[in-house]
């Protein structure tokens, strides 16, 4: 009996000793994808995710640190515990779930080609032949370019960040650039800097490589923190926070259905 005791009372202590204290939630953040994380004048990250990390933390009662990091070493840091989510406008793919797990969905965008206004440009293998298409590293848009577009001669460079991509896709040594349409429109192409370029052809859909929509990443053995940050999405969705969110940035329904 006195065994059994202790027994039970070792596996009390140990399962203690891995509880996890969620009093401070690191968010990994690639700050160069306005409108959903950017830095301010002043240096202060901004953006739709930020917002929504922020109100996330308020109804946990934790504390929100962000940890700045490319977006692709995103996985490989998260599974690093340098934080402990990945709030990115990470698109929830089959490929990236083979790796980590999700939350429940923050918001669905689409993919689009972004390129000089005027072009007959579409984003098609046939079209873009011999052409050259910027990406950021790590997204679905490289996966989804390298995957259809590289093998049918057209040539896909991939940048650090999305920044580095429209510098490129300014100065003319890139024909076009494939990402988020929200972001393009908004952080690009409502921009000065983005006056002289336009939408080439329509959405892209291809749930395989593009996902269904964006979530926080997470570590497959951190359910805890999962429920967590679930429940707190619900709420904001239930209660009118999320829209209010939203309307800051966007004029459309960005959660989609």
């Amino acid at each position: 009996m006195k065994k059994l005791a202790l027994s039970l009372a070792l596996a009390c202590l140990a399962v203690g000793a891995h509880a996890k204290d969620w009093s401070t939630i690191r968010f990994g953040v690639d700050a160069s994808y306005a409108p959903f994380e950017s830095k301010a004048p002043d240096g202060k990250l901004v953006g739709f995710d930020i917002d929504l990390g922020t109100e996330i933390c308020k109804r946990l009662n934790a504390k929100c640190v962000w940890v700045e990091n490319d977006f692709d070493g995103m996985i490989p840091a998260l599974k690093a515990k340098k934080f402990d989510g990945v709030l990115s406008s990470m698109s929830m793919t089959p490929q990236r779930e083979e790796q980590i797990a999700f939350s429940n969905k923050l918001f669905n965008t689409p993919t689009r080609l972004v390129a000089k206004k005027g072009t007959s440009l579409l984003p098609t293998a046939d079209s873009l032949k011999g052409k050259t298409v910027g990406v950021e590293q790590g997204t679905i848009q490289e996966t989804y370019a390298k995957t259809y577009w590289a093998p049918k001669g057209v040539q896909i460079v991939p940048y650090q960040n999305q920044d580095q991509v429209y510098s490129d896709l300014i100065s003319g040594r890139l024909d076009a650039a494939l990402q988020d349409a929200v972001q393009a429109d908004i952080g690009f192409l409502k921009s000065p800097r983005g006056a002289g370029f336009q939408f080439a052809g329509g959405d892209i859909n291809d749930p395989k490589t593009l996902g269904s929509g964006a979530g926080i990443g997470l570590r497959k053995d951190d359910a805890d923190l999962k429920q967590k940050l679930d429940g707190a999405i619900a709420g904001m969705l239930k209660d009118g926070t999320y829209q209010k969110l939203e309307k800051k940035y966007f004029a459309f329904d960005v959660y989609g259905n």
